[in-house]
């Protein structure tokens, strides 16, 4: 099965050459469909995405970079960036080219045109590009961006911030491309207004983020023994900045899902995502709650947060038999299930 963009991907291959470098790809075929369509392509990717590593590895034997850095030292003859969530991440992206591309390198965006492709032409010129729409198919566009060469994009450092909770601020560390960077979002800080029941034992914080909520709960418990897990290689790394900012200790790992290899946790603690790319995607929490069970010591707590609008009571219910509403504000509610 092949996303929209990835489609369009196909459609325009015979603008590939060479050694191809796909930039931050989807989490589909795309990687067996190329290599059956295209077999004298030399395939390679960049993610920062453990879901779309895992995905390529399963499916191809070629070289998939899964890190925060682009490592590899190949100089590709076509590049292929698909268009992230953020422009931050855009320039993040290209900024990790600079040593694998050469004047002779042909660099192709492409996106789904409600992801924010279509401001490209006056966001390639802001960075000195230049951007040019050559196909629009599957609402998604593909433009040939020139420039990237001549003007490589300056690198792009982690940042410090802070933020204020209802009872204390919090210094955290960031990347373009972790969940809102550089911000304490709103569902997060009334999540932090009820953690009080958080106060000894194992706990995991699930797509931790920028590690906002695990260095809260060690601010106000230091004897917790903290894990943190994200999918996003740009997250851990953020979490481990901020764990480090503020001399707290925690084990953080980059997990598709529920990290394999921890011990069960007395809390499990969770902002969830609940979209994959730019579509809604009910299946990874629904997900994330059906295997916190197994996950939790018995009398086990999950505590999460999530739009008001969204069947999170229902599938805790489900699950653990069980569901309590500690906050509901601002159009999120706070829910906490205990293991039986």
């Amino acid at each position: 099965m092949l996303t929209p963009p990835s489609q369009l991907l196909l459609r325009n291959i015979n603008d590939l050459t060479g050694k191809v470098l796909l930039v931050e790809p989807m989490a589909d075929d795309l990687a067996r469909e190329l290599a059956q369509a295209a077999p004298e392509l030399q395939l390679f990717c960049y993610t920062t995405d453990k879901t779309v590593a895992n995905s390529w590895q399963a499916q191809s034997e070629a070289p998939c970079f899964f890190s925060v850095a682009l490592t590899s030292e190949e100089v590709f003859d076509t590049v292929v960036i698909f268009y992230p969530k953020s422009k931050e991440q855009l320039s993040f992206s290209l900024s990790q080219l600079t040593a694998n591309i050469s004047a002779k390198t042909e660099v192709y965006l492409v996106g789904d045109n409600k992801g924010g492709i279509k401001s490209l032409t006056g966001h390639a010129e802001k960075l000195g590009l230049t951007a040019h729409k050559l196909d629009n198919a599957k609402h998604c566009l593909w433009f040939a961006l020139n420039g990237l060469a001549d003007k490589p994009q300056p690198a792009i450092a982690m940042q410090q911030f802070s933020a204020k909770t209802a009872h204390s601020s919090i210094k955290f560390c960031s990347l373009p491309g972790v969940f809102n960077h550089g911000k304490l979002d709103i569902g997060t800080a009334i999540l932090l207004e009820h953690v009080a029941h958080i106060h000894q034992g194992t706990v995991l914080d699930f797509a931790c983020g920028a590690g906002i909520v695990g260095s809260y709960l060690l601010q106000q418990q230091p004897a917790l023994k903290m894990y943190c897990s994200d999918v996003s290689a740009l997250a851990v790394d953020s979490s481990k900045a901020t764990f480090a900012l503020n001399q707290q200790s925690a084990t953080v790992l980059a997990a598709d899902g529920m990290p394999n290899g921890t011990p069960l946790f007395d809390h499990i603690i969770s902002n969830p995502p609940f979209h994959t790319g730019i579509k809604t995607d009910y299946s990874v929490a629904q997900k994330f709650i059906d295997d916190s069970k197994g996950k939790l010591k018995s009398g086990g707590s999950l505590t999460i947060v999530a739009n008001a609008h969204l069947p999170y009571a229902e599938w805790l219910k489900t699950t653990f038999g069980n569901v309590k509403e500690l906050a509901r504000r601002q159009g999120f509610v706070v829910y906490m299930s205990r293991k039986s």
